[in-house]
């Protein structure tokens, strides 16, 4: 099965979702939706792939795709993926606020539901593959306790929403896991002229993104921030319980990554499975833990039970 897709945004993420395409034997990308402003600009990142200011521009020039691939910071996710999903596009996203994940589902879902399309939301890998496996471990050991560690690395997430905050010229926030599911963040600003270390740090502490963890906040110059923006990251899932009537049951899954590269192909495989449900009829809003997984590769179902089961 061969699909096409749009990519909404060209930031990390999607820069790496274009290098993820070219790599699927079976996905190939129409064009870029960014702002008009930037039209033209990054033609390395673009890989030779058109931009355009709106999605009516680029099914002029290119035609439908089959799945809008939604790249925009989390915050801006609900209300882009919707506006999409009532025009009929599938969409994928990564986005990555837990506290507003069955708020964010409800909201999709509406829209694909009015526009008969599917979307899958929390793409990424935490939110998303993560959670998959959070889910079959509870499958394997019911009863127990579940931890996720994360880091040490750069969180996409976190970063976006400190660049937000007034007085910050740029940012990097970095995770750094305490045990038990503990973390603590550290994060270096670039400050422009005249902002106050202070109140930008006092800033970022009340946002929801930090204000429940230990945070640190560091002053760099624009030349340093380079050297600490690694876009390494990594987690460590552990479960401990029982499995049925027997205990001491210990599972763990641990990985270490390029945060956005991870990303961008985790919402390939999506678009892919997007595509997949709506022509199964399957109309709605989804989370990974809802996809069976044997939708998110390429190739054929028998061929892959064949090579995996």
């Amino acid at each position: 099965m061969a699909f096409s897709v749009a990519v909404c945004g060209l930031g990390n993420i999607g820069q790496y979702t274009l290098e993820a395409v070219e790599s699927a034997p079976d996905c190939r990308c129409l064009g870029v939706i960014r702002r008009r402003e930037s039209l033209g600009k990054s033609p390395l990142a673009l890989r030779g792939i058109p931009d355009f200011a709106s999605m009516a521009d680029l099914v002029a020039a290119s035609g439908r795709p089959d799945a809008v691939i939604v790249c925009s910071p989390s915050r801006q996710v609900p209300s882009t993926a919707s506006a999409f999903l009532k025009e009929g596009f599938c969409t994928v996203d990564s986005f990555d606020i837990h506290t507003r994940m069955t708020e964010v589902v409800g909201t999709l879902d509406e829209a694909a539901k009015a526009g008969n399309a599917v979307a899958i939301t929390a793409a990424g890998w935490d939110p998303g593959t993560d959670s998959v496996v959070r889910a079959l471990f509870e499958a394997m050991v019911p009863s127990g306790t579940s931890f996720t560690n994360f880091g040490r690395g750069r969180s996409m997430g976190h970063s976006v929403a400190a660049r937000a905050i007034p007085g910050v010229a740029d940012a990097t926030s970095i995770t750094i896991p305490l045990g038990g599911g503990r973390h603590s963040r550290l994060v270096y600003v670039v400050l422009e002229e005249g902002a106050s270390l202070d109140t930008v740090k006092a800033a970022i502490k009340a946002d929801p993104y930090f204000a429940s963890d230990p945070l640190e906040v560091r002053q760099v110059s624009k030349e340093e921030m380079p050297f600490v923006a690694d876009a390494s990251h990594g987690v460590l899932l552990e479960r401990v319980g029982a499995s049925g009537l027997t205990s001491n049951q210990h599972l763990t899954f641990d990985m270490r990554i390029n945060n956005p590269a991870l990303t961008a192909q985790v919402l390939v495989s999506c678009a892919r499975a997007a595509v997949r449900m709506k022509a199964e009829g399957c109309v709605s809003s989804y989370t990974l833990i809802d996809i069976p997984p044997v939708k998110l590769l390429p190739g054929e179902r028998m061929a892959n039970v064949a090579r995996l089961v």
